[in-house]
C-alpha cells in the first residue's frame, strides 16, 4: 500500500475523494494536505485543486483512536457528534428537526444534486458507462446505487472508496442545498451484501467462542463494519466484543464472558 497519493480535480472535495481512493483508506486514517487551491490562471483558464493524502503514523492513529467501536451501546458518528443510546442504524446521522417536513419535490432535488456530484467524482475514477439508481432506504435515507461495467474500482479495499465517495458527496450536497439530508452511496448493492456477510462472520465467531471459551480475533475492518459486529453481538449470550489495534489494522476481538 502506498504511503501517500496526490490527486488533481476541479474542487478540493473531489481531489480529496480521489486521493483517499488512490491511497485506499478512509478519511480518519489519512492526513490531508491541500497543495494547490483551485482558481483562475494568470493568463486565463482555471487551475485545478491538488490534494495529497498521506497515511497517518501509527502513533497518530493510536492517539486519535476513539473507542466508539469498543462499546456496543454507543455509536460515535463520523462528525464527532454523539448519538442517542438507541441501536444505531446503517444510515445513522444527525438529522435536522425539520427534515420530515420536506416535500417530495425537495427530497428529489437533493437526490438530483447528490447524483450530479457523484457522477462528476466517478468520472475522475473510471471511464466506464455507469447509471445511478435512486431509492429510499429503510431509515428514510437516499441511497444512490451505482451500476455499470467495471465499477469494482469504485468499491475499493473493504469498501473504502465507497466511504470516501459518500463522505464527499454528502458534504458537497449539503453545501449546495443547505440541507443536511442522509445520503448513502453504494455500488451494485455491495454495502447490503457486505453487511449480511459481516453479520454472519460475527455470529460464527460468537459460536466458536462459546464452544471453546477462548477469544477469536477477526480480520481488520472499517469503523462501520466493526460497529455492525458490535451491534450484532450486543445481545448474544456468553460473549462480548472489543476492538484492538489502530488505523487500517484495527480489528474486533470476540471474547467470552
Amino acid at each position: 500500500m502506498p504511503k501517500d497519493y496526490i490527486a488533481t480535480a476541479d474542487t478540493v472535495e473531489a481531489a480529496t475523494a480521489l486521493a483517499l481512493a488512490g491511497l485506499g483508506v478512509s478519511e480518519d486514517e489519512a492526513r490531508i494536505e491541500i497543495l494547490e487551491e483551485p482558481g483562475k490562471k494568470l493568463f486565463g483558464g482555471r487551475k485545478d485543486a491538488v490534494v495529497k493524502a498521506s497515511l497517518k503514523e501509527e502513533e497518530e492513529t493510536t492517539a486519535e483512536s476513539v473507542d466508539e467501536d469498543s462499546e456496543p451501546e454507543v455509536e460515535v458518528l463520523e462528525d464527532d457528534e454523539a448519538s442517542s443510546d438507541e441501536e444505531p442504524t446503517e444510515a445513522a446521522v444527525i438529522r435536522d428537526a425539520d427534515l420530515e417536513d420536506l416535500s417530495d419535490e425537495q427530497v428529489d432535488a437533493i437526490a438530483d444534486v447528490g447524483i450530479e456530484h457523484l457522477k462528476k467524482l466517478i468520472s475522475y475514477l473510471s471511464d466506464s458507462e455507469i447509471s445511478i439508481e435512486e431509492f429510499e432506504g429503510d431509515e428514510g435515507e437516499i441511497i444512490l446505487d451505482v451500476t455499470g461495467e467495471d465499477v469494482g474500482v469504485l468499491i475499493g479495499r473493504h469498501g473504502r472508496t465507497i466511504d470516501a465517495l459518500q463522505a464527499v458527496v454528502s458534504s458537497m450536497t449539503t453545501k449546495k442545498t443547505g440541507i443536511r439530508y442522509p445520503l448513502s452511496v453504494d455500488v451494485e448493492g455491495y454495502k447490503h451484501r457486505r453487511k449480511q456477510k459481516v453479520v454472519e462472520i460475527a455470529r460464527r465467531a460468537a459460536d466458536r467462542v462459546r464452544r471453546t471459551n477462548r477469544p477469536v480475533s477477526l480480520k481488520a475492518m472499517t469503523p462501520h463494519e466493526r460497529r455492525i459486529v458490535h451491534m450484532t453481538l450486543r445481545n448474544q449470550e456468553g460473549v462480548t466484543s472489543t476492538s484492538e489495534g489502530s488505523g487500517s489494522y484495527r480489528h474486533v476481538v470476540v471474547v467470552p464472558l
